[in-house]
């Protein structure tokens, strides 16, 4: 069995004495394995940063276990925490670095410690780290020549130059600006993952989630409880989708009851309001496949609650006039790619009208193209068929049910449950819509255009 690289057990923490004594961190109990990267989020003084310390041995433990690399902190010396601090790389929102030397010299300060034959391969190895950070150029630049991302990329070289097993970082990202803050998070992950080295990032930085293999929650003191943990999984399963582990998202869906599914998409939703204001940084090949995906799995979800056969999403392109869908399945389950004159059947029907639609008989319908039947080799029974719309009361998606699978017509509280699942997904596919239109047709959408455009209303 393997040993997490951080145990922690029953930690309790206090400041103050006698009266004034307050409790700061609650029976934290986690175990971080090596190599993973996790990040801790809530709000300020929520203890983030007091455990931090303690991982780091810079506080003493107070009450509970906490081992660091199978070394027991409880009870341990000042100088049992200094050896242990050597194997620690430590990353803080202030770079702390000497404004008298160079960052040559400041990356070699972490080195006085180790046992190296000479300050020659001193310098060599601090050179080199500099020279992975970016810095190459500004090996004698002092902190004042420099902006606040290379401050940050000389801080990051130091923590690394000892090749420790564990890196705790306290908001790097907070003193920069996005594009900075992005280029050194991604920098620790990459050497981080080169060196195998366990990272635990403290932030309120919700741009940068995504790197996390785990999001923990902490709030006034205490871990996320049993009723907290689902809303933390919306994180980490926004950290899966932006990986496109598509496998691994659909059976985090598939586990969600009704309810848990519907809190899930309205904080996706929350989420792709974010995505929607930076959508200028997003590589759109990339994000649109991603989008792809995320709709497939979020549709088949959809079908089943619903015990429908599958669930489709048709995105109207009124530039060509067409409706389109990736995710509709033909008969083998097999993913298909559908193409549709914007007035073409039911679909087109509910894309022109903005009219809600339950037909109990398809084949009985004369609004019904049989045609795609035809094609997809597919037998259509019965239809729940509604509309997106947007704020200028113009259709820019269609949601459609297909075969209620009791053999049954769809049902008035299953048009409820629908309504109230699809309405969700409107952010979604307002990102959707955009990106997944650029990469497939290279249409342009500026910011601008996306937030005056879209703005999801439900159908009455």
């Amino acid at each position: 069995m393997t040993r997490p690289a951080i145990a922690i057990n029953q930690v309790n923490h206090y400041y103050g004495k006698g009266n004034l004594r307050k409790q700061i961190l609650f029976d934290i109990s986690i175990e971080i394995q090596f190599g993973e990267i996790i990040i801790i989020t809530r709000p300020s003084g929520s203890g983030k940063t007091t455990l931090l310390t303690l991982i780091g041995g810079l506080r003493s433990i107070q009450e509970g276990s906490l081992k660091i690399l199978e070394q027991e902190l409880q009870g341990a010396n000042n100088r049992f925490l200094e050896k242990i601090r050597q194997q620690i790389g430590f990353i803080f929102q202030s770079h702390n670095l000497l404004s008298s030397l160079t960052a040559l010299q400041n990356v070699q300060m972490s080195l006085v410690l180790k046992d190296l034959p000479s300050m020659e391969i001193a310098n060599q190895q601090a050179a080199a780290m500099l020279e992975s950070v970016g810095l190459g150029e500004f090996l004698h630049a002092y902190p004042a020549q420099l902006s606040g991302g290379q401050k940050q990329r000389v801080a990051i070289a130091r923590a690394l130059i000892n090749q420790p097993k564990i890196i705790l970082a306290d908001e790097p990202t907070a003193a920069l600006d996005k594009a900075s803050g992005r280029d050194v998070v991604e920098l620790m992950q990459q050497l981080a993952r080169q060196q195998n080295c366990t990272i635990v990032l403290v932030t309120h930085d919700n741009r940068i989630l995504d790197i996390a293999d785990r999001i923990l929650s902490l709030e006034d003191g205490k871990l996320a409880s049993s009723t907290d943990k689902f809303l933390v999984d919306i994180q980490n399963m926004m950290a899966v989708i932006k990986r496109s582990d598509k496998d691994e998202l659909k059976h985090r869906i598939d586990n969600l009851s009704t309810q848990q599914f519907s809190v899930f998409l309205n904080q996706l939703n929350q989420q792709f309001e974010q995505l929607l204001r930076m959508i200028d940084l997003l590589n759109e090949q990339t994000l649109g496949y991603k989008l792809e995906e995320i709709i497939q799995v979020v549709a088949l979800r959809i079908a089943t609650l619903l015990q429908a056969d599958q669930a489709t999403i048709f995105i109207v392109d009124r530039i060509n006039q067409q409706l389109w869908s990736k995710n509709a399945r033909g008969v083998g389950g097999e993913s298909i790619d559908i193409k549709l004159p914007i007035n073409a059947g039911i679909v087109g029907y509910v894309a022109t009208t903005g009219e809600f639609v339950n037909i109990p008989d398809a084949y009985a319908d004369k609004r019904f193209n049989q045609q795609v039947d035809r094609d997809t080799g597919y037998r259509t029974r019965n239809i729940l068929c509604m509309p997106l719309i947007n704020n200028k009361q113009q259709v820019f998606a269609v949601v459609q049910l297909l075969n209620k699978q009791t053999n049954n017509p769809f049902t008035a509280e299953d048009e409820e449950q629908f309504l109230e699942l699809t309405h969700s997904l409107g952010k979604i596919l307002e990102a959707s819509i955009v990106l997944i239109s650029r990469y497939r047709s290279k249409s342009k959408y500026s910011p601008t255009e996306v937030k005056n455009f879209f703005s999801l209303r439900r159908p009455k």
